[in-house]
């Protein structure tokens, strides 16, 4: 009987194409940050672009610090978390944004290795010893309504 309660709450691994949406809405937050700045100083390309990265890396460093989530995550339902369950450390944190550059290089592959495992944990999230997990459920829809990610 407890094997399957444990069964039943163990928290369920954020798949490759869940933690892809949550990235795509996470760059889309980050474009509208640049896009604001922009229009405020119509004539300075190179601070603006200075302030968006600093967003960009204060954005992801310090959500996943604090809730382990940013917005992305949020609306997909899932969360970073830390080998006991709970945010990382602002540390942690620091050395999984570093790590997404391991990541990165070559062609994404550290990245694709969250949809071929079946922990679904990418190379950043093995080297900082973070896993991303689905949350009870994710943000309810804008419009009152069950959506497909809701329903479940």
């Amino acid at each position: 009987m407890t094997v399957i309660i444990a069964l039943v709450i163990q928290p369920q691994p954020a798949g490759f194409w869940r933690r892809a949406v949550a990235a795509l809405v996470d760059f889309g937050v980050i474009a509208l940050v640049k896009l604001a700045l922009g229009r405020l100083a119509r004539d300075l390309d190179g601070p603006v672009a200075a302030c968006t990265v600093l967003f960009a890396v204060l954005y992801v460093i310090a959500l996943h610090a604090i809730a382990g989530q940013t917005i992305g995550k949020l609306v997909v339902g899932a969360r970073v978390v830390d080998g006991r369950g709970e945010p990382p450390e602002i540390g942690v944190s620091v050395l999984r944004f570093v790590a997404y550059g391991f990541s990165l290089f070559p062609f994404g592959l550290g990245f694709v290795m969250a949809g071929l495992r079946a922990d679904r944990r990418a190379l950043h999230d093995l080297l900082a010893g973070t896993r991303v997990e689905r949350t009870t459920s994710p943000a309810p829809s804008i419009l009152g309504k069950e959506t497909s990610w809701t329903s479940s």
